[in-house]
């Protein structure tokens, strides 16, 4: 049977029949803090949800989380499908899609990236303005009708990076802003690689994300996304890469990325429900 995101949604209400989130979040390596400001949390692992990935990447758990952050009831994936697993781009369509018919309205991602500057060090926190697909690769391909031609002008929404940059300076902290690049993988990239990338204008690098942004918006959901810079790439400092110095960079900057998203989440302006 082909699993479809009614069929995922099915499931879903039947573990949570109460749960009717509104934000749906992705957890990057590094990130996973998060979960411990989820309050009356309903954790399902993904291996009982029809069609939502299963975990093969260190650092990810592969569960979702259904709770509340203060008054904002969300929907937390710890862990997601990257392309570099398969070479599908559509791994996580089916679960961004289910979390959206359930209610869902932003998408607030998170990744772990490393900086095409030499000043935004590992532990360094940036906000994405906008991304560069770099290998043009897209989830959309195969849809139908006029609303597969998405615009990406502002795929990143001004009123919820605005949000964000408020909620960092009254925490004094120091939040970057600047275009991540996705690049496949999952190789690292060579210098030659990260020089190019910076004549494009790419200010971070990573391997996920985009393809999820590019869903998210033809869903019509708003999207918010921010790295947790873990590296210097590939030219810019002596330290060979490593999925291993990723994590362990990720891990020391958690507790500070974390709780900043909780407390971005506790605030985004989310506008009231017709009920309200």
């Amino acid at each position: 049977m082909t699993v479809t995101p009614d069929i995922a949604l099915q499931h879903l209400r039947s573990r949570a029949p109460a749960a009717r989130p509104r934000v749906a979040v992705v957890l990057g390596s590094g990130w996973g803090g998060l979960t411990r400001h989820v309050e009356a949390a309903v954790r399902i692992p993904y291996a009982d949800l029809p069609g939502f990935p299963q975990a093969t990447v260190a650092g990810h758990a592969g569960e979702l989380w259904l709770g509340r952050i203060g008054d904002v009831e969300v929907a937390v994936m710890s862990g997601r499908k990257h392309a570099y697993e398969s070479g599908a781009v559509d791994g996580m369509q089916l679960p961004l899609r289910c979390l959206h018919a359930m209610g869902c309205e932003v998408l607030v991602q998170t990744n772990a990236a490393g900086s095409l500057h030499p000043d935004w060090g590992p532990g360094s926190l940036m906000l994405v303005a906008d991304h560069i697909n770099l290998p043009q690769r897209s989830p959309l391909v195969g849809a139908s009708g006029s609303e597969r031609f998405v615009g990406m002008v502002d795929a990143y929404d001004r009123v919820l990076r605005l949000a964000a940059r408020q909620v960092a300076l009254r925490r004094s902290v120091h939040l970057h802003e600047g275009v991540y690049l996705w690049c496949l993988g999952p190789q690292f990239e060579t210098p030659a690689e990260i020089r190019a990338f910076r004549v494009l204008g790419a200010d971070a690098v990573g391997m996920s994300t985009v393809p999820e942004t590019l869903i998210a918006r033809h869903a019509g959901m708003r999207v918010l996304a921010l790295s947790l810079i873990t590296n210097l790439a590939a030219g810019l400092s002596d330290e060979p890469l490593s999925h291993a110095l990723t994590l362990s960079a990720a891990q020391a900057a958690s507790d500070q990325a974390s709780g900043l998203l909780a407390d971005i989440l506790r605030a985004l302006p989310l506008p009231p429900l017709p009920h309200a």
